[in-house]
């Protein structure tokens, strides 16, 4: 368990009883100006935000977060757009967990030293970074390390025991368990498959594991929030920007929707 803001949330979560709500949008999308809006909605309503960085190849994501990744990048979003974003979520969420999530190419290119400086001077607490496995840190933990970052790592259906135990020797802030062999914003396993599945992981390591992909409903989360100690709703959250028509409906789409997932977390703990 990591002893920095990211534990915070999960034990204040634990205090009250309940999964934490972790959501997911991608900056820059449909435009930075516009996102950083849309973002403050959302993360009002979350304990912890994952903040999107888009790439031009997002091999993990569906349909959903590709074309987010595309229009954020068809309005010119650089990763400075991310940090500010980052940055103006900090300001209003002084208690938020803040997790950039992408590839590998960006910190990559920008050189993992700077980009975690940078990354961690703008307000973020981890990085989930899909496509570097456990076996591949040694390009990044001691940058990520050393400026007090959170390394989130993700574990799945078809993960082994060593697997999971590579993943928790390595990992800090929490486990990221993919609740399908798929992409995201597919539709779910069986829960009582990813019930059992969580709740393994839960023996094999003292930090929280969260429950994503393929999340789209507040009975999902109720489900989910029973044994996990997060819920991750991501494309769900997304698909709301082509939805509603403009940016205050939107806004408004997006904290709605996130509040009923919250409402259906506090009903689960008090079931």
């Amino acid at each position: 368990m990591s002893n920095r803001q990211l534990a915070t949330v999960f034990q204040r979560c634990k205090a009250e009883n309940r999964a934490a709500l972790v959501g997911y949008l991608t900056a820059g999308d449909p435009d930075p100006v516009t996102s950083r809006k849309l973002m403050l909605a959302l993360a009002a309503q979350c304990d912890v935000i994952e903040i999107g960085m888009p790439f031009s190849d997002p091999m993990a994501d569906g349909p959903v977060i590709q074309a987010a990744s595309e229009r954020a990048l068809a309005a010119g979003t650089h990763i400075q757009d991310v940090f500010e974003i980052t940055r103006a979520v900090r300001e209003a969420q002084p208690d938020i967990g803040i997790v950039l999530m992408g590839y590998a190419n960006i910190p990559y290119t920008m050189g993992f030293d700077i980009f975690s400086e940078r990354a961690k001077a703008a307000g973020a607490d981890g990085v989930l970074i899909v496509d570097i496995p456990p076996e591949e840190g040694q390009i990044c933990d001691d940058a990520l390390a050393t400026h007090g970052l959170d390394r989130i790592l993700l574990l799945s259906p078809t993960s082994t025991d060593d697997r999971i135990r590579l993943a928790c020797k390595h990992g800090t802030g929490f486990i990221y368990y993919v609740s399908l062999t798929g992409i995201t914003g597919a539709n779910m396993g069986d829960m009582g498959d990813i019930r059992l599945k969580t709740e393994h992981i839960q023996t094999m390591t003292d930090m929280p594991v969260c429950v994503g992909f393929g999340i789209k409903t507040p009975a999902q989360v109720a489900a989910v929030a029973d044994f996990a100690d997060g819920v991750v709703v991501g494309s769900h959250f997304v698909s709301h920007i082509t939805a509603n028509g403009g940016e205050q409906a939107t806004c408004k789409a997006l904290s709605t929707s996130a509040a009923a997932m919250k409402e259906a977390i506090r009903g689960a703990a008090a079931a």
